[in-house]
Parts: structure tokens; sequence; C-alpha cells
């Protein structure tokens, strides 16, 4: 009968994903990759970290990073503004000030703070403090993901609120720019439905919602964060 030499399995399991940890064969020492580090090629886990800047420095600092070859979001809104001569003219107005979105490794955001255009970088307030302080705050890719959607579909204007909400009922919009989206719906304070998105640590984004374009998550459906 073929028997699998022992190495070969400490092979197969790395390459499946499972983490092994000192393993000894032949005399060679197998271990993990550090926290941080995408198991499957080695390399640093990049994720979306948010940059604090100036205010009304949002698009030319994310234009400077992108120049510098990393992956920047502002998040901002193209709407139509009515101009006293009675003229209408497209802008692209920032929905979230003095904050820049940055999609990089742990390595590079100790490189980019120190750039003389970045103040800091936003921490979790609620995670437990280390040697440094306050762990930085990482904003989940899906919440990025919805973001993004909800700013360049909507065609009522997105707001954003600094502080968390009671949470409401998980729907999924089935028609529309913004068909597909889930999230929470609230009934504001004069009656209007409104889609609401959470980014983790920052707050929530907001748009108004006819009712009539929407349907509930039942119980057996994730709402995504």
């Amino acid at each position: 009968m073929f028997q699998m030499s022992e190495i070969s399995c400490q092979e197969m399991l790395i390459k499946i994903g499972f983490k092994v940890m000192n393993i000894q064969a032949n005399n060679d020492s197998f271990s993990t990759v550090p926290d941080g580090v995408d198991d499957a090629v080695g390399v640093e886990k990049a994720n979306w970290y948010v940059a604090i800047v100036n205010n009304r420095s949002e698009k030319v600092t994310a234009e400077k990073l992108s120049n510098e070859g990393y992956e920047a979001y502002v998040a901002s809104q193209e709407e139509y503004r009515l101009w006293r001569n009675g003229k209408k003219k497209k802008i692209d107005r920032v929905v979230i000030p003095s904050m820049v979105f940055l999609h990089c490794t742990e390595n590079e955001r100790r490189s980019v703070v120190t750039l003389p255009y970045i103040y800091r970088f936003l921490t979790n307030k609620a995670g437990n403090p280390n040697k440094f302080g306050r762990p930085v705050a990482i904003i989940p890719d899906r919440q990025m993901y919805q973001l993004k959607f909800m700013l360049g579909n909507s065609n009522s204007p997105v707001e954003f609120v600094d502080r968390m909400y009671t949470k409401g009922d998980k729907v999924r919009v089935i028609r529309g720019g913004l068909c597909g989206l889930e999230g929470e719906v609230i009934t504001s304070q004069d009656g209007k439905s409104e889609l609401w998105i959470r980014l983790d640590i920052l707050g929530c984004a907001k748009v108004s919602i006819d009712p009539i374009d929407i349907e509930p998550i039942n119980n057996n459906s994730t709402l995504h964060d």
C-alpha cells in the first residue's frame, strides 16, 4: 500500500490553507506566516484605512497618494447645483470631509503617515490599547463596496452621520440605481424612509428611499457588513 511521506502531508496541509506551527520533518522547521500576512502567497494583506487630512484637501491628497502608487478613495458624489444666474453646474461633493480612504498594507500605511499632507490615521477607540496607543481603524471590504456603490449610483443626495443608530429592518433594494444594495431602513422624523449602511468606527451613510423600491430580508438571509 502506498504511504504518503510526512513531509508531503505537511506540504498538502499548508497548500489547502491550514496553519501549521513548528512542524519538524527531516530536521526542517515549518512555521505559519505572521499575522497580517496572506497565507496563500506569503505577502502582507492590504486593508482599508482612514487617513485624516486638512478640510477641503481630500481630493488633492488622494491624487498625490495615487501618484505615489497607492489606491486612495474620497467619499464624494456627483450632483448638479443651481447657481444664482439660473445655470446648473455639475460638482463632485465630498460626503465625508477631512478623510481619505487608503487601501494598503500596514507597512505601507506606516510610510504614508510620515507624509507632510497626512495628519494621522483614524484609530479604533473601542479597541484594546497597546504600547503605541489605540489600534488603527480598519474598514471592512464589504462596507467600502457598499459605500462606493451607494455614492456612485444613488439619484438622491447621500448624507453621512458620524454616529451609530437604532437598528431598523434589514432590506434589499430591488429596483433603481441602487438595486442589489443591502442595508437597514429607518423612518426619519418627518416620516420618510431612509436606507442606512454601516461604516465601522465612522458612523453611517444614508439616503432617502421609496418603500416600493425595497424588500425585507428574511431571517434566513444574511445582511453583510
